[in-house]
Parts: C-alpha cells; structure tokens; sequence
C-alpha cells in the first residue's frame, strides 16, 4: 500500500482516526479497503461533485454493494428533509448495522451524511472525504453532524466522529474559485484563534495558495488539522476549548440565517464576523487597531468581505445571536481575540461596544 503524502492521527482512543492527505487518494481501492472494508455502503453526494468522482469512487470500492444519493447541490439542502431520501434508500436496500456512509462533497455534505450516520438504526460508521477546501480544513473533522432550522444554524445534530477522513487534494483543481476563497476563511480562522507562527506563514504565502500551488494547499490542509484535531483531542464535545473553533462564527451563523442560507457562502459569512470580533476586540481595547488592520488585510487578500451586509438591523443580529449555543444561562458569549494567535471565550465585555458594533454594521 502506498502511504499517503501526509497524515494527522486524532488520538481519540478507540475512536481515533486518520486524516489522510494527498493526491489521488479516492481512485486508490487500497486506502479506501483499509477506511471503508464494509459490503454495504451509501455514498452521499450532491449534483456538482457527483458527475466529477462518484464513478472514480465506485470503481476504488470495487464489487461492494454500493448505493449512492445526489442531492442538489448548496446550504439550502441541510435540512432534515433532505435525509429522507438517503434513509429511504437504506431501508430499501436492507442496509444493516453493519453498513457504512460515505460523504462525498464539501460540508453540507458532510455534516448531513454524519447525522445520517450517527441517526441510521442509531449508529453506523462513516467517512468523510471531502472535496472542498472548508471541508478539508475544518467541517470534515471533530465529529460535529447535523443539519440547520430556518430559525437558526446547526440546531440540530449530533457529535459521530468519522471513521477516517480522506483529504484528497487533486479534487481542488475543480473547485470554483469562489469556494477556494470561502475555504480561506476557516483557515485563517485557524491562525488567528490559536497559530500566530501559522499566521505569518499565511501572510507570506497565501496568494501562492490562491494560485492552487500544490505545496501550499497541502501544507495549508495538514496544519489547519494539526490544529483542529489537537483541540478537538481535548475537548471533544465543545464543553470548554473547542468553542474557540467558532470565532467569527456568531456573527457568521447570524448572517447566513438572515439571509436565508445561500446567498453568502458559509465562509464568506464567517469571514465577514472575524472581522466584526476583532473590530469589537480592539474597541474594548484587548487588540491594537494595528492587529485588527493585520486581520482585515489578510481576509481582503483572500478575495473576502470584511464587512456585513448593511441590511441586517441590530434587532435582528440580536435574535439570531440569542439562539447561539455558546450562550449560557441568558449570557451571549463571543469569541474574541485577546492577541493575534490567542482567542478567548467570554461574555464579560462591555455590551455598549457590542451595540456599537452592530449599528455600526447596519450603517455600512
């Protein structure tokens, strides 16, 4: 067998899996035997990626009894509806408890497989092989499943941790410039939240990645899951460290919810809350406006918003930021830079400077 170009164990005891990382990774019937040895397995896919590696896939896992979904492609399809067919097409196929789901596409994909997988007869493994760059960096690995409710992101799932995650490179050649950009969110996410040396790296380096340089994508990949399985190691299920994962991500969940789901992409929103928690970062005085100029820099170089949509009014900022998870016992809690490479979750901040921000947003 081959050995992949790179891989990050996530040390998860009996539950401890490989990211695999390279080129080529999904038409190798011998990396996916050793990830996917099942007879029974459902491929879930969507309508874009389905034309470009399902048969790829098909022929790597051989004369297994394979049975696949292409669901239309975009955030608007995870939804509960959207697992009917997918269950459907278990049942009637006699799929036992001994089958296996893999997720085929970018994290909608992915997260809706897992829920799939963490509900089906109420528990079977699945692999997540990823074919966009958010998917890889991020939503591919730590087990977090689930779909979203119209009145808010992720409402409903639950944590089922990949049997193994097959970060195959080569399928970034095809993706859309648009979603490259959207994948740069996360990691810069990832540099700012706890990786300042990674941080100057993407500084030096990121127009080398936009340009889909091998070397940087692959380098990109392996550190942003360095990074995320370290915390996840240590904090599995968001009790405490985890939670740091989503800087940017209130802001960013409340903007995908206020606009429907599709209209920006999951990291353009995200990107655009980054630089909203470090605007209020710097103005409760915890990073310099030196620091927040670094942050909105990168993300401007990455091809991202910086800023909001206008149209948002703080009402409505307020009651999608009130469904958070991350808030407790009616506190809103944030995750906020305290230095460049070091986030912090808290909800003892000034809440005039988060007003201030907010009117702000919808002033433009």
């Amino acid at each position: 067998m081959h050995e992949p170009t790179r891989s990050v164990e996530v040390e998860l005891g009996e539950r401890r899996y490989t990211i695999a990382i390279g080129r080529g990774l999904i038409e190798r019937a011998d990396s996916l035997a050793e990830a996917a040895p099942e007879r029974q397995i459902m491929v879930v896919t969507n309508a874009t990626v389905a034309p470009l590696y399902l048969a790829t896939l098909r022929s790597a896992l051989g004369d297994r009894d394979v049975i696949h979904v292409a669901l239309p492609d975009g955030e608007q399809e995870k939804r509960l509806e959207s697992m009917l067919p997918i269950v459907d097409e278990m049942l009637v196929n006699g799929f036992d408890r001994d089958c296996l789901v893999i997720a085929l596409g970018g994290g909608v994909v992915g997260d809706l497989a897992g829920f799939v997988a963490a509900s089906y007869q109420r528990g079977v493994g699945y692999v997540q092989i990823p074919t966009t760059l958010l998917a890889m960096v991020d939503s591919s690995v730590g087990g977090k499943t689930g779909v979203n409710h119209p009145r808010g992101k992720n409402m409903i799932g639950a944590f089922h941790q990949p049997r193994a995650v097959i970060a195959d490179l080569s399928v970034l050649d095809t993706l859309p410039d648009r979603e490259l950009r959207a994948g740069m969110a996360e990691v810069i996410k990832t540099a700012l939240l706890g990786d300042a040396e990674f941080l100057d790296w993407l500084e030096a380096n990121i127009d080398s990645a936009l340009q889909r340089a091998p070397e940087a994508l692959a380098t990109i990949v392996e550190r942003c899951c360095q990074n995320k399985a370290a915390i996840v190691v240590a904090d599995e299920r968001e009790a405490g460290e985890r939670a740091l994962l989503n800087l940017g991500h209130t802001f960013g969940h409340a903007i995908e919810a206020a606009r429907g789901y599709g209209d920006w992409l999951h990291g353009e929103a995200i990107a655009a809350g980054m630089c909203m928690a470090a605007r209020l970062s710097t103005r409760l005085g915890w990073i310099s406006q030196a620091d927040y100029d670094r942050v909105v820099a990168l993300i401007a170089r990455a091809g991202l918003p910086t800023a909001p949509p206008a149209d948002i009014t703080p009402e409505r900022w307020r009651e999608f930021m009130a469904r958070d998870k991350k808030n407790r016992d009616g506190q809103r809690r944030l995750v906020l830079l305290r230095a460049l490479g070091q986030a912090t979750l808290s909800a003892d901040y000034d809440p005039n400077a988060l007003d201030e921000i907010l009117a702000e947003a919808h002033r433009g």
